[in-house]
């Protein structure tokens, strides 16, 4: 008599990819696991990344296989190479998107403004993380101008070493919340994330005396807390393209957008147009020269990169269905 095997389909979620690997976290465990064949016809942004709720087919002894990758609340993707517009897909299913910024030489309003623009796109909420408040005089200052890149941003100022202001992350803290941490290297993501559980969950190291970080989180990685919440730790990223994210750009310089809409002329180019709302703000001190270049820039950037990946999308199509020519 023929033995029935039967397999069992499953719901986990993708706790690390490696390449064409992947780990599935379902339950207490992480399974190891790869695609179904039909995946490699799909987009690259059709494809699981950290944090994606994936039915699979359970493997007791071997790969489990995805079978499908369930509806996405929330997406952080961002142009991995600036030159070309290849798009890097970073983490599904965020409702906090930690900025982690240190009070030293890598605090930068252009990178964290970038951020909020990402974060805001891809529907995950913006929370700043200025550590190392001890190392500065005057947190406050740096609190207030992080706080000018738009309002849908909240803002600390902590130090993991003398537990300050980590009182305030506890709201953030709620069963079944995905928290998402990015910043550069040697900011103290992983010191940040060991303070806030209270247990030591990731390696930490210290940063090179010309004052950059070392890299200590060299993936993506899911780590499931007892208390139910979920964190993303990522590599550090010293840099931060803008590519198919005009929405968040328009909800991070919203107040901008709004001044647009009181030009007398509905094609203002906010030069030497009369009766333009955007160059009286400036003028009064609304709205800083500053702030209204940055979203300028990355206006320009996100098109330009946009343009790129969309023509890199439309050759790999066609390599596709010539297969190769």
């Amino acid at each position: 008599m023929n033995k029935i095997i039967i397999r069992e389909e499953k719901l986990g979620r993708i706790s690390e990819v490696s390449k064409n690997s992947y780990k599935i976290k379902f339950w207490e465990q992480e399974l190891p696991a790869k695609l179904k064949g039909s995946f490699y016809e799909e987009e690259a942004d059709k494809l699981p990344v950290v944090g994606d709720y994936v039915t699979f087919r359970y493997n007791r002894q071997g790969e489990s296989v995805i079978l499908s990758v369930c509806e996405r609340k929330s997406f952080l993707q961002r142009p991995d190479q600036a030159k070309t517009g290849v798009m890097q897909y970073m983490a599904a299913n965020v409702d906090y998107l930690f900025i982690v910024t240190s009070l030293n030489e890598d605090y930068n309003y252009n990178r964290i403004a970038r951020y909020v623009s990402v974060g805001l796109q891809g529907g995950a909420r913006p929370v700043v993380i200025l550590t190392k408040s001890d190392l500065c005089s005057n947190p406050g200052r740096y609190m207030s101008e992080v706080e000018q890149i738009s309002d849908k941003v909240r803002v600390h100022a902590i130090s993991a070493i003398y537990d300050i202001g980590l009182e305030e992350l506890k709201e953030y803290m709620i069963p079944g919340t995905t928290i998402c941490l990015m910043g550069s290297s040697g900011v103290g993501k992983s010191t940040l994330m060991n303070a806030m559980t209270g247990e030591e969950i990731m390696k930490t190291s210290g940063i090179r005396d010309d004052d950059k970080g070392r890299h200590t989180t060299t993936y993506r990685k899911l780590i499931e807390l007892p208390s139910g919440v979920t964190i993303i730790d990522t590599p550090g990223m010293r840099e931060i393209g803008m590519a198919n994210v005009q929405e968040g750009i328009d909800e991070t310089f919203s107040d901008i957008l709004e001044l647009e809409c009181r030009c007398k002329f509905s094609n203002c180019r906010h030069e030497t147009e009369p009766g333009c709302a955007v160059k009286a703000a400036i003028e009064n001190g609304q709205l800083s020269l500053e702030r209204y270049e940055l979203y300028k820039n990355l206006g320009k950037e996100n098109r330009n990169n946009y343009a790129k990946k969309k023509e890199i999308s439309k050759w790999a199509k066609a390599y596709k269905k010539n297969k190769g020519f």
